[in-house]
């Protein structure tokens, strides 16, 4: 049965985030569930709707939320080989490849690693994230590979959704990029945006948006006369924001490498050996992978940190790189 929550705000509580002023008075609901129900359109302030959990309150607002029934979760299961790394009565950590999106949403209600996960075990994942989304902690885009870690009940999302919250998870990627950067290490501090061109792109704000930090250090530099220049970089975010790796190399001018959204652009491998070029132009990525995934365990209290190897599609092209500096 839907629930709907009406409260007014004192005086002690003016100007409180309206997730936490709700999570405060409503204790037996997650601020995680909160979270996405303000998103999903369920919170009016003073009868109007609002989408922002950060939004502050005052003395006297009319606050409202509604808690719909629990729907059903119609999710097909999808026979995929899932790359575990870990797991627990308690959560997975998966090694994902590039190519297969994280959950169902427009366009592949199917073939995701949500369905894949129903495959494996469907009653064992945790539900604050919605119906569609059980398990799903954070995420990766589709042609990014790497660490993704998945819980199985509601407590181990909450906990690691603090985590989160607090910036206090370890993520480190790699990545190649065009070109290179100077200074070849430095923190890149912005805000980012949805972009007001293109919806399903983000792009650096100068003021609206949310802080994004990414700390970078460059690993390798590949530089021949039958090349164009290219950078190995290693970054670990203090901030998990959509698309942050690929919007701040694009920023900077140094596009990732496959990267069809965020790119700089270059004379298509003008002037490029023809071995590279091919291995180039069949990648249908782009170059960047989770590396390092580091967190407390939500139940044993101790910190675990994953790493993973560089899938062999672009392993191949840094050993290319390598042999043409020989």
């Amino acid at each position: 049965m839907e629930k709907k929550i009406n409260l007014i705000v004192d005086k002690t509580e003016n100007e409180l985030r309206v997730d936490i002023f709700i999570k405060k008075r409503e204790n037996i609901i997650s601020r995680t569930r909160i979270k996405n129900l303000i998103l999903d359109n369920k919170l009016r302030i003073n009868n109007k709707v609002i989408t922002d959990p950060s939004k502050k309150i005052f003395f006297n607002d009319e606050i409202k939320l509604v808690i719909p029934e629990p729907k059903k979760a119609s999710l097909k299961p999808y026979k995929f080989n899932l790359d575990i790394v870990f797991e627990d009565k308690d959560l997975i950590v998966l090694n994902k490849p590039s190519g297969i999106v994280m959950h169902p949403g427009a366009g592949n209600f199917d073939n995701t690693i949500v369905n894949a996960l129903m495959n494996y075990s469907k009653n064992s994942f945790s539900n604050i994230g919605g119906e569609l989304r059980p398990g799903i902690v954070h995420r990766i885009d589709k042609n990014t590979s790497g660490l993704i870690v998945i819980a199985k009940n509601n407590q181990t999302h909450e906990h690691l959704s603090n985590q989160f919250n607090k910036h206090t998870i370890q993520r480190v990627y790699q990545l190649l990029i065009w070109g290179k950067i100077r200074p070849s290490k430095g923190k890149i501090e912005t805000f980012i945006a949805r972009s007001s061109k293109n919806r399903q792109m983000m792009e650096v704000s100068n003021s609206k948006g949310k802080k994004a930090i990414t700390n970078y250090k460059t690993l390798e530099i590949f530089e021949n006369k039958n090349i164009p220049t290219f950078s190995l970089l290693e970054c670990k975010l203090e901030t998990g924001r959509t698309h942050q790796i690929r919007v701040h190399m694009n920023y900077l001018g140094n596009s990732i490498v496959g990267d069809d959204k965020y790119k700089k652009r270059f004379k298509k491998f003008k002037d490029i050996e023809p071995s590279l070029e091919k291995i180039l132009i069949k990648l249908n990525r782009q170059f960047l992978h989770a590396k390092t995934l580091g967190f407390i365990h939500p139940k044993k209290n101790k910190q675990m940190i994953f790493n993973s190897i560089l899938p062999n599609e672009l392993e191949i092209i840094l050993k290319t790189l390598r042999n043409m500096g020989k």
